[in-house]
């Protein structure tokens, strides 16, 4: 079997945890190293997931630098962190001298400041420290924190055969050659090239007759959000990063755009569900507390909200009754239909797919709207008629369904492309943001519009 399909097949069992924990506790070396030797270094990292502390670290300091580098890539933050914290300034700086620039800076990343320093200074290869320290001072979220340093790269004045020669040397820092990068003597990037470039070429050839000059880059204080954005519109595996001068600096690879969109897709889906800042199922209480607190407040005070407009239409449920029993679907309708169209929109944006005006996208999300409430306004008025047997009373409660539907619909596209246009992360609009404000709104809607037609 190969090692790729065994890694597909890879299940972390609670048989292989409690052998793994038996080794550690007998502190039967040899087995457990022999038994971890069969798994991929992302494997292992989901078995040090489930462990405590003291096993973790245990695993860690047990195999070889080499593996153990891979592996805390691997790891959850938390307990990235938690290891680190019990390794010495020594042996951090000796897994990360096995690991790419990017991937060794992220790691350093994590630990506080003082700290940083003490490891970067045990690093004893100093291409490698100083190439780290300048990854390290870029601001984050920037394409100059995402970049590796390693990367193949040959002048434009080399012939196909001395490039051969000299690729070969370079080829060896780096995991894997997506393309081949030429710049001119001022190291600045002109184009790429790939390998079957080079093989079919003849040796004698200039690197300057066969480079290809069209190539996509970034900006090295880009955001790494829009290099994300270049890298799927053009489907591209590695991308070089460059500065103001077009200086070649570094590249970025798809594996750590794969990393950026997972953890955008993770911080979208918390703030769409109410939860503010980073935080997972084991964080703390009061950590949880915090992060929640801030929207469920807002609830309350939306719920206040309806409750004293409510309140100030008593003398019309004294004359039509029925009209409160239908306020909690008024208000889940105006919730449910502003969440839909604030996270089409949302989704949109992030995917670049949102053009055109604004007027264009409301007009649309009206008409929309418009639809899908007299649709659903048919059905309504035919069920309070035959059940209530009142008309009037149907035809109010229907026509004030279609009017919250499209006034929500409207401010569920409105808020994201009005927050999106101020530099607001427009996740926040679909969440209890736009269902709170459609619930008051689509409340006050419906008793003013009910109130005008019955005549109240």
């Amino acid at each position: 079997m190969s090692e790729e399909a065994e890694n597909i097949q890879f299940q972390l069992t609670d048989e292989l945890l409690e052998q793994v924990e038996r080794f550690i506790k007998e502190e039967n070396d040899k087995e457990l190293k022999t038994l971890l030797d069969e798994f991929h270094y992302a494997d292992i990292a989901e078995i040090l997931d489930e462990l405590n502390l003291e096993q973790a670290v245990y695993v860690i300091k047990l195999l070889d630098s080499e593996t153990t580098s891979d592996i805390l890539t691997e790891l959850d933050e938390d307990n990235l962190e938690k290891v680190l914290k019990n390794l010495s300034a020594k042996e951090i700086a000796e897994e990360v001298e096995e690991l790419d620039t990017d991937d060794a800076a992220d790691i350093i990343a994590e630990l506080p400041e003082a700290r940083q320093q003490a490891v970067i200074s045990q690093i004893e290869d100093e291409e490698h420290k100083a190439e780290i320290t300048e990854l390290l001072a870029y601001d984050e979220d920037t394409a100059g924190s995402l970049m590796a340093k390693e990367l193949v790269k040959v002048y434009e004045t080399w012939t196909v055969a001395g490039c051969m020669r000299r690729i070969r040397g370079q080829a060896k820092e780096v995991t894997r050659v997506h393309s081949i990068y030429v710049v001119n003597k001022e190291e600045k990037l002109i184009g790429r090239l790939s390998l079957k470039d080079l093989i079919v070429a003849k040796s004698e050839q200039k690197i300057a007759d066969i480079v290809k000059v069209n190539v996509d880059y970034v900006n090295v204080e880009e955001d790494v959000e829009e290099v994300a954005k270049v890298m799927a519109k053009y489907d591209l595996e590695a991308i070089p990063v460059v500065d103001e001068n077009k200086t070649l600096l570094g590249r970025i690879t798809i594996d750590d755009i794969v990393d950026v969109l997972k953890e955008e897709a993770e911080k979208d889906y918390q703030m769409a569900a109410g939860i503010t800042g980073d935080v997972d199922s084991d964080d703390s209480i009061l950590e949880l507390t915090r992060a929640r607190l801030p929207w469920l407040f807002l609830g309350l005070v939306g719920g206040i909200g309806a409750f004293l407009i409510m309140e100030g239409f008593q003398d019309t449920f004294k004359t039509y009754a029925v009209l409160f029993f239908f306020t909690p679907l008024i208000a889940a309708m105006a919730g449910n239909v502003g969440v839909q169209s604030s996270a089409i929109i949302v989704q949109g944006l992030a995917n670049d797919d949102v053009k055109g005006s604004i007027n264009s996208r409301l007009i649309k999300e009206m008409l929309l709207a418009a639809l899908n409430g007299v649709i659903l306004a048919i059905f309504l008025f035919f069920f309070v008629w035959v059940t209530k047997g009142e008309m009037n009373t149907a035809f109010a409660i229907s026509v004030s369904l279609v009017a919250v539907i499209i006034v929500a619909g409207l401010i569920g596209t409105f808020v994201p492309l009005f927050l999106n246009k101020r530099g607001i992360d427009p996740a926040i609009a679909t969440g209890p943001f736009i269902t709170t404000s459609n619930d008051i709104l689509g409340i006050l809607l419906y008793f003013w519009i009910a109130k005008m037609i019955l005549g109240i």
